[in-house]
């Protein structure tokens, strides 16, 4: 990981003038009756939920999805159920764009923007009476901090840091809802790599809100195992639907494995020493120039029987999803890397994972797959791809859904704590 050093940086927009203005005091009187109104209804309806998931029966499951895939198909689908019919979020409408209320839409932090656009614009799960809320969306974007306040080569993140800081503290000054719980029903979504660290000036927000992030590592401080999610990181070039999305079969995939990356951080530049010049695999540092003459990119995914996904600087990496695009089954090299949905999906089921340790030995592991193993794993691919797909409008099981359902999975688990906290619920 890269943290940046802690001194600030000059900069003269100080973060008080990027926040909106107070709103107005009748707004927040109304508001302010909310702190003993309405706060046990939506703790009863997790709490039927949650009942209802645990009582559920194995043929209940939605005979669409393949139960391969998952960890237990029944208790997904009757999760997902009561999801849409009770899970509600209250979103906040403090901040002004392009800070808050939009998000990349393209690109590496795509994931970022287009939750951020398809939460605002839902009509299912988003209420404006927070008192039928169970969760609390924090609508900003890193990304769009980091082209507005960051400074650049500087190193230093604090612009960012502060106005984070300054967000919350103005909400939890406005509004009732971060106090009755410190903040743990209150989440934010970031495929910023350092998105986690924005959280280190405002301890709450660090501790007990759920963070919703790329970089999830579950070896660091910022990233807290059972409480935070795992936001798949997926890289759109343009504001459309890949349209190849599909592969080969796995008898007309002549090439063992495929990577092309940057040579950063400590997974990679072993990775091109080992392997290189393999005859079996296609190993480069950047994909060929000339690719009138050579695949393409994605050409050479749909070509490979498995894709190596090498985290970089930070554990995770858009080509897992890619691999899943393109029926090339994921070797994910990443030790500390907790994979999306992971509570909800199988991953041993369509993919491999590699030690980092192990790097020296990738061939010998890959060839010692069973090829039956492998076919499984590949048409499974097919299965789990809809999990990983952004349409313009969301759809049953998208990815839109399925980040939204490991939020409330984070809300569900809450529910687990000591009387004490769900006293504050």
């Amino acid at each position: 990981t890269r943290p940046p050093p802690p001194p600030p940086p000059p900069t003269t927009t100080t973060t008080a003038a990027l926040l909106p203005p107070p709103r107005d005091r009748p707004q927040m009187a109304k508001y302010m009756r909310l702190r003993t109104r309405g706060r046990r209804r939506p703790r009863k309806a997790l709490l039927a939920a949650k009942q209802a998931i645990e009582n559920m029966l194995p043929e209940s499951a939605d005979p669409t999805l393949d139960a391969s895939v998952y960890h237990d198909v029944a208790a997904f689908s009757k999760s997902y159920e009561m999801m849409k019919k009770v899970f509600r979020v209250f979103v906040y409408k403090d901040g002004e764009k392009p800070l808050v209320h939009m998000g990349p839409e393209t690109g590496i932090y795509a994931s970022e923007g287009l939750f951020i656009k398809q939460m605002l614009a839902s009509n299912t799960f988003v209420v404006q009476d927070p008192s039928k809320a169970h969760m609390f969306f924090m609508p900003y974007s890193v990304k769009n901090m980091e082209i507005d306040l960051y400074v650049p080569d500087s190193k230093i993140m604090l612009p960012i840091t502060s106005f984070v800081k300054s967000y919350v503290d103005r909400i939890q000054s406005l509004y009732p809802f971060w106090n009755r719980t410190a903040g743990a029903d209150h989440f934010f979504v970031s495929c910023h790599d350092w998105g986690p660290m924005t959280t280190r000036n405002h301890t709450e927000l660090r501790d007990n809100a759920v963070k919703v992030v790329c970089n999830a590592e579950s070896s660091s401080e910022y990233f807290v195992l059972g409480k935070d999610v795992s936001l798949p990181q997926i890289n759109l070039h343009y504001l459309v639907l890949p349209s190849n999305i599909g592969g080969a079969a796995s008898h007309e995939r002549p090439w063992l494995a495929f990577f092309a990356g940057q040579m950063h951080g400590r997974v990679r530049p072993q990775l091109i020493e080992q392997w290189k010049d393999d005859p079996d695999m296609r190993i480069y540092e950047v994909p060929p120039n000339n690719l009138t003459t050579k695949p393409s990119y994605i050409q050479q995914m749909k070509e490979s029987k498995y894709c190596i996904c090498a985290m970089g600087y930070e554990v995770n990496s858009p080509r897992i999803v890619e691999s899943i695009y393109y029926d090339c089954v994921p070797v994910i090299i990443a030790d500390d890397l907790v994979l999306p949905f992971s509570d909800v999906l199988n991953w041993s089921t369509f993919s491999v994972t590699v030690p980092e340790a192990q790097i020296k030995n990738l061939k010998t592991l890959l060839t010692s797959i069973p090829h039956h193993v492998y076919r499984s794993m590949q048409q499974r691919l097919e299965s789990v791809r809809k999990h990983f797909i952004w349409h313009d409008e969301p759809e049953e099981y998208d990815i839109f859904h399925m980040i939204l359902h490991s939020v409330w999975m984070s809300r569900l688990r809450q529910l687990d704590s000591s009387q004490k906290s769900l006293k504050q619920l």
